[in-house]
């Protein structure tokens, strides 16, 4: 075994990736993929066919169901908790009820924030602790609230962009105050 399962885990899947560590009291179910060097935190869960890339953090009591995608380097706090079914009932359900949710490489999911399901986290997004995200959010924005609202755009470092560097015709460059890194917006994500 190239990865760390605490002895309380209950690991259903051989798709774990090398590095990975996986803590007290964790469930990952069947065909769930983990990748290489991600950290799973205690008492979290994965369903089945989820698929989570290289050096995710799970924090603990997180929830993650079928119908998930988590690229690369993604931060997911902790008790945040993803829906696969916008018309729940305990009577009706069925697999093709399942829609699916993308989170893309680098974003980060603050603590007890909710993910309605059928929405898709651009690259680098900062989501709010608490909030419930209920659409897309653009790359590098920053949503918060309920329902999460755009209100801003962060930097790789996580930074809030505030200083426009040049601007375009279709799009605005920041350059971020903290660590200087350039950070192009494009102008249609503002909509």
């Amino acid at each position: 075994m190239k990865f760390y399962k605490h002895p309380t885990a209950i690991v259903e899947t051989d798709k774990i990736g090398e590095g990975t560590k996986i803590w007290h009291f964790v469930h990952i179910r069947e065909n769930a993929k983990v990748g290489k060097n991600c950290n799973i935190g205690k008492c979290v869960y994965i369903d089945k066919d989820v698929e989570i890339g290289n050096n995710v953090k799970i924090q603990n009591f997180a929830t993650i169901y079928k119908g998930v995608k988590i690229e690369d380097d993604v931060f997911i706090g902790p008790s945040v908790t993803f829906t696969n079914d916008l018309y729940p009932r305990a009577f009706i359900w069925s697999e093709d009820k399942i829609i699916p949710t993308l989170v893309k490489r680098g974003a980060s999911i603050g603590a007890n924030a909710t993910i309605i399901c059928g929405i898709t986290i651009g690259e680098y997004a900062m989501i709010g602790a608490g909030s419930v995200v209920t659409r897309d959010v653009p790359p590098f924005g920053l949503v918060y609230g309920n329902p999460a609202k755009l209100k801003g755009f962060v930097c790789y470092c996580g930074r809030k962009l505030r200083s426009i560097f040049k601007e375009n015709e279709d799009s605005i460059e920041y350059k971020c105050e903290h660590c200087g890194r350039i950070v192009i917006i494009k102008k249609e994500w503002l909509k």
